[in-house]
């Protein structure tokens, strides 16, 4: 994957903080919309009530909202951000073209709107990953610092 690691050298020079506190925002959004999710039952049975197979939609719900608490935190903190949008990405596709779209798509119907900006901005950090103020790039300092070929001087020979 050279595209990433071209993307990664880009950051690593030009250090774009907007972008990390993008991140972090999502991230947050993300984990809010989890919670938002295992706290209101009433959703989570009208899903149940529509679907013909029960146990799959409950079992789905379940794996979204459990997405969102893990992954939104992942994403908030730069921890293998790429792996963590890859995930929420199907999720949002099935909110953007089966959920959403339900309810109109009108200029009132707010949540297909959003998630289609946060589909949007899930792909964005699947291209460019975690940014410089991240775990991801923290645990690849360190990994490199404790590297013993890393303390080897290529400059004497």
């Amino acid at each position: 994957m050279a595209w990433t690691n071209e993307v990664d050298s880009w950051q690593s020079k030009h250090h774009p903080v907007l972008y990390d506190i993008g991140r972090v925002a999502l991230g947050l959004f993300l984990l809010y919309k989890g919670l938002m999710f295992i706290s209101d039952t009433s959703a989570l049975a009208q899903i149940m009530e529509k679907s013909q197979f029960e146990f799959v939609a409950f079992g789905l719900a379940h794996m979204v909202a459990f997405a969102h608490l893990v992954g939104g935190p992942m994403i908030a903190l730069g921890l293998k951000t790429r792996f963590a949008a890859a995930v929420q990405i199907p999720i949002l596709v099935g909110a953007v073209l089966f959920v959403n779209p339900n309810r109109g798509f009108y200029s009132e119907n707010t949540e297909l709107w959003v998630s289609i900006v946060v589909l949007m901005v899930l792909v964005v950090y699947l291209i460019g990953g975690s940014g410089y103020y991240s775990l991801d790039r923290k645990m690849d300092e360190h990994a490199t610092r404790t590297d013993p070929l890393w303390h080897h001087d290529t400059h004497s020979y």
